[in-house]
């Protein structure tokens, strides 16, 4: 008698995950969501070139398939990726689709947005790209972060943070760190609860400034001063503009 593999009761969910996002339109919604802000439905038809009922339509299966929150103030409506949990599987996925043969630029503006993201970019709440892994990188040279078995902030790391004036909330159930998957680098960079910190900190402090709407950041020139002085980072291994 023929042996049958049971029956994983995860596969249908697992199934209807993979479907979501297996649209092309619904996937770059995602994407534009990982910079961690809250976007209309119009912001997002105007970015991925469809119409307004358009992108409703894939919104609205978005948030049944609970990979996207929504938010309405007054007349607006409003959304955003679920939590962290949702941008790391977004943005791991997106690593993994970048691991095969790259897409063909299409344009000069595609091109520069391509460079720009790589350079450096918010991932949901903490940095990544060129910018989050050189800052990796040295925070682990220097002792301040572990990823011999997982990320681990040292007893340094956190006097390092409290030497920034950057708190670091225990109260979160997230992990004060984590690494992840770097889709343009493909090495991890520092997310978690201290990845966050780090970012709003660099942003609060002029360090790095969005460019135009999207996830993509500059280094300023104050960012770089601060970023040799408390990393040792050359800012010419940022690539900075």
């Amino acid at each position: 008698m023929a042996r049958t593999t049971p029956h994983d009761p995860a596969a249908p969910r697992l199934a209807a995950l993979a479907a979501l996002l297996a649209d092309e339109t619904r996937a770059s919604f995602c994407l534009a969501l990982l910079d961690g802000r809250a976007w209309t439905a119009g912001e997002l038809a105007r970015g991925a070139g469809v119409a307004a009922s358009t992108a409703s339509e894939h919104l609205g299966k978005l948030v049944v398939g609970g990979l996207l929150t929504e938010e309405r103030q007054g007349r607006h409506r409003y959304v955003r990726l679920a939590d962290g949990r949702t941008a790391q599987l977004i943005e791991e996925l997106a690593a993994h689709a970048h691991a095969g043969a790259q897409a063909p630029v299409r344009s000069l503006r595609d091109a520069s947005l391509q460079h720009a993201l790589a350079r450096g970019r918010t991932c949901y709440d903490h940095l990544a790209g060129r910018l989050g892994i050189r800052i990796t990188d040295a925070m682990t040279e220097r002792g301040l972060l572990r990823q011999d078995s997982g990320f681990t902030l040292t007893e340094e790391g956190l006097e390092w943070f409290g030497s920034l004036g950057v708190p670091l909330g225990t109260a979160s159930r997230r992990p004060l760190a984590r690494g992840c998957l770097d889709w343009t680098e493909r090495r991890p960079h520092l997310a978690g609860t201290s990845g966050a910190a780090l970012c709003r900190h660099a942003l609060d402090a002029g360090w790095c400034e969005r460019i135009g709407t999207g996830r993509a950041v500059r280094t300023t020139s104050a960012g770089l001063r601060a970023l040799s002085e408390h990393l040792g980072i050359e800012p010419s291994t940022i690539d900075a503009e």
